[in-house]
């Protein structure tokens, strides 16, 4: 059964390209054998990920992600069955989130002093952005599986 996994999680010091790099390129190289796609959003001091695949190996790359000492307080905001992926296309796609702008409502929602809060915005509404990111062209680094 397929199913998707969002978390989000706070980068432990500052997040370099170095960094993100080296997630990217375990997660495209060990992804596609176990048969998860996803999204890695990261800026603004977090990281936000979305796993899909068969649940029993998104919830054995969780377990690993877990024990991950790049970040700390992470936070399973979603984790449920799906009829069929939603970033199937990629392996690991990559977003920086550094600068982008939230709408309105998100903003006043989940928000400290301006700053986007996916710990308390609505999946639904972090869902929409992600996917309002990748149609604007802002994936980078995402070879296509």
């Amino acid at each position: 059964m397929l199913s998707q996994m969002l978390y989000i999680s706070t980068a432990v010091g500052p997040i370099t390209t170095a960094v993100t790099g080296t997630i990217l390129r375990s997660a495209q190289l060990h992804n596609p054998a176990n048969g998860i796609t996803g999204v890695l959003c990261q800026g603004q001091g977090v990281y936000l990920q979305v796993l899909e695949g068969e649940r029993s190996q998104v919830e054995a790359l969780y377990a690993r992600i877990l024990t991950d000492k790049r970040h700390q307080d992470v936070a399973l905001r979603q984790h449920e069955n799906i009829r069929a992926r939603r970033y199937g296309r990629w392996a690991m796609a990559h977003i920086d989130m550094a600068n982008q702008a939230f709408p309105a409502g998100v903003e006043a929602a989940g928000a400290r002093q301006g700053v986007f809060d996916a710990y308390t915005v609505a999946v639904e509404q972090v869902l929409a952005k992600m996917d309002e990111l990748i149609a604007s062209g802002k994936v980078m680094n995402a070879p296509v599986v």
